[in-house]
């Protein structure tokens, strides 16, 4: 108890400095600035300083490569000096609430978007995620080589205890012991990017950080790839249950409304896994900044000291919901594979009957 109230004391303490100065500066749009953290970037932000009564970003830049015109440009989002300048005719546009795009203006005046295939903080952060997890996979088969025939140790008890989990619990269960082992790679991959994505997206420390999960193209993409999967192994039995369903009147399949339920239920699936995932992980890190923000802004209507209370709470609660979004990175995880399994199950089931 007195390391909690330790810690809670020198937390209000902290924070005097951070809420005098969000008193003397001006309004913070909090909206616009969590909007911002969660969403993509051309440049990895890191923290904000203030010299000479002057706000300064630290940034890392990342490479920006254009199509313009059939013509090729690279060259590093430095140049854009955080969207103060521009290069090449090039201008960063956008940022906080609004969607960070690159415009390229011509000699005319002319404003047009070139073919952006820039690296973002998100392809950056999927690099940064998909390196890690090769090391650590790695690092555990590294270990089954130097002590072949022998429990597992440290890493090498993780990765295997994760392994055998989705095997025996989801995958083995839902595809069935004759069909799982074909799909077995694809669904431990799914796992493990997913997890270990969500988990780097808890930890504010670069090259951690980057809301993977919590861009819907990122969760687009995975939703596409089951969508393939299951619909190129989808048997006969499969397509004759969507547009042939058995024990259903025929004036329904005359007038094929069950037909079109079904076939827009082979779409909606992958929508839902979508959906699902991009929204789960946006939310927690958009409840986690609001409680941080939840004490600027006070701070600018009510003075330092009721910052400064309100910071005993907002930290508890940004503390509990970081804990609880540990729980939800495994939860979506585990959901997203668990019906990614079930759905490849129902398309390659054979009927008993046969």
């Amino acid at each position: 108890m007195k390391k909690v109230f330790v810690f809670l004391l020198t937390a209000f303490f902290m924070s005097i400095p951070l809420t005098s100065r969000a008193e003397e500066g001006n309004e913070i749009d909090a909206g616009s600035e969590i909007i911002g953290h969660v969403t993509d970037a051309h440049s990895w932000h890191l923290f904000d300083y203030v010299s000479d009564g002057e706000t300064h970003s630290v940034a890392v830049p990342l490479p920006v490569i254009l199509i313009n015109d059939g013509h090729l440009d690279i060259f590093m989002s430095s140049k854009f000096e955080h969207g103060h300048a521009s290069y090449k005719g090039y201008s960063l546009v956008g940022g906080g609430s609004e969607k960070e795009e690159i415009v390229y203006t011509d000699a005319n005046g002319v404003v047009s978007k070139p073919f952006d295939l820039s690296i973002t903080k998100t392809a950056a952060a999927i690099m940064v995620s998909v390196i890690l997890l090769i090391v650590i996979v790695m690092l555990a088969k590294k270990g089954y080589k130097k002590r072949p025939n022998q429990a597992p140790h440290g890493l090498q008890s993780l990765v295997e205890m994760l392994v055998v989990y989705v095997r025996d619990s989801i995958v083995r269960p839902m595809i069935g012991e004759a069909k799982y082992q074909k799909y077995l790679p694809y669904l431990l991959t799914l796992f493990f990017f997913i997890f270990f994505s969500n988990i780097l997206g808890l930890i504010p420390i670069f090259p951690a950080g980057g809301n993977i999960s919590g861009n819907i193209a990122v969760t687009a993409t995975l939703a596409v790839i089951t969508f393939l999967i299951t619909n190129i192994s989808g048997n006969r039995h499969y397509w004759t249950d969507i547009f042939n369903t058995p024990g259903v009147p025929a004036w329904l399949k005359i007038f094929p409304l069950m037909p079109l339920v079904e076939l827009m239920g082979v779409f909606t699936k992958p929508i839902v896994l979508m959906i699902r995932l991009f929204a789960n992980m946006t939310a927690g890190h958009i409840v986690i900044l609001g409680f941080i923000f939840l004490i600027f802004i006070l701070s600018n209507l009510f003075g330092t000291l009721v910052g400064g209370g309100v910071t005993l709470v907002s930290i508890f609660f940004s503390v509990f919901i970081s804990l609880l979004e540990c729980l939800v990175a495994y939860l979506q995880a585990f959901v997203f594979t668990m019906l990614t399994s079930l759905y490849i199950g129902m398309a390659v089931e054979t009927p008993h009957h046969a």
